[in-house]
């Protein structure tokens, strides 16, 4: 009676085991044709308590605006242009999503951070992120609640650029590393440390003169080229929250 129980008992176990590794089988089998999209979703569900709360917020706008004011006053030849630009936030565009950073790889080679808005908000990918300072990156793939973003630091993004002194149109390319590289095609650009940068007229995939970053340092030229560091005016290391623009067709 005993050896009867215990077969029963395997038997059912035996079952039971089956009907479990067949559910692993069909999810694994979901999360692949929905490539990752799942995963995000189910990620943006249980950080949603860890949110940056209000207040915070409201202490990186007004952090925004005053660091916008501060750099209206040093490039006051541009001084329409960049007010227009950097109180994008404040804006009621409804071509403007306002979201928060619920994921962050900005130490990683491939730099890039997720946001709590996705395509049930109206997110498109292509789409251009700002931060308090100026341009982060652009949205690489949405889920239906979130968004993920190249930032210019990666080795993915690629953005044409324009340096106002000299009036010259450049190439901003990510290098993995903090600083992304400005190239010239020209080795007799006059560029100095300290020059403002900004998006290009000529550029097909951002409007033009949304603020960049300043020249850090220069290389020397090479092969008719002349090379320089960029630091960015918005830092993705301690942004907790950015406004998604759609680009207008």
């Amino acid at each position: 009676m005993l050896n009867i129980r215990r077969i029963s008992t395997s038997r059912w176990w035996h079952k039971k085991k089956n009907w479990i590794l067949f559910a692993i089988f069909l999810f694994l089998v979901f999360v692949r044709i929905s490539k990752g999209s799942l995963y995000k979703d189910f990620y943006y569900l249980i950080s949603k308590p860890f949110w940056p709360g209000q207040f915070q917020k409201e202490v990186i706008l007004q952090s925004s605006e005053q660091e916008s004011l501060i750099k209206l006053n040093l490039l006051k030849r541009d001084n329409k242009r960049l007010r227009e630009i950097l109180n994008l936030k404040e804006s009621s565009n409804s071509n403007t999503i306002s979201a928060a950073v619920i994921s962050r790889k900005t130490g990683s080679w491939w730099r890039q951070i997720t946001l709590n808005k996705g395509s049930k908000d109206g997110v498109e990918i292509g789409s251009y992120v700002m931060g308090p300072g100026g341009l982060l990156g652009r949205v690489s793939s949405t889920s239906f609640f979130t968004s993920s973003v190249i930032l210019l630091t990666s080795p993915e993004s690629k953005v044409g650029v324009w340096v106002d002194r000299i009036q010259i149109n450049g190439l901003l390319i990510g290098s993995g590393e903090d600083y992304p590289n400005l190239i010239l095609y020209s080795k007799d650009a006059d560029i100095k440390v300290g020059d403002f940068v900004s998006s290009s007229p000529a550029s097909t995939l951002l409007p033009p003169n949304i603020p960049i970053g300043i020249v850090k340092s220069i290389d020397r030229p090479f092969k008719g080229k002349k090379m320089a560091e960029i630091l960015l005016l918005a830092k993705p290391q301690v942004i907790d929250w950015v406004q998604i623009v759609k680009v207008k067709s």
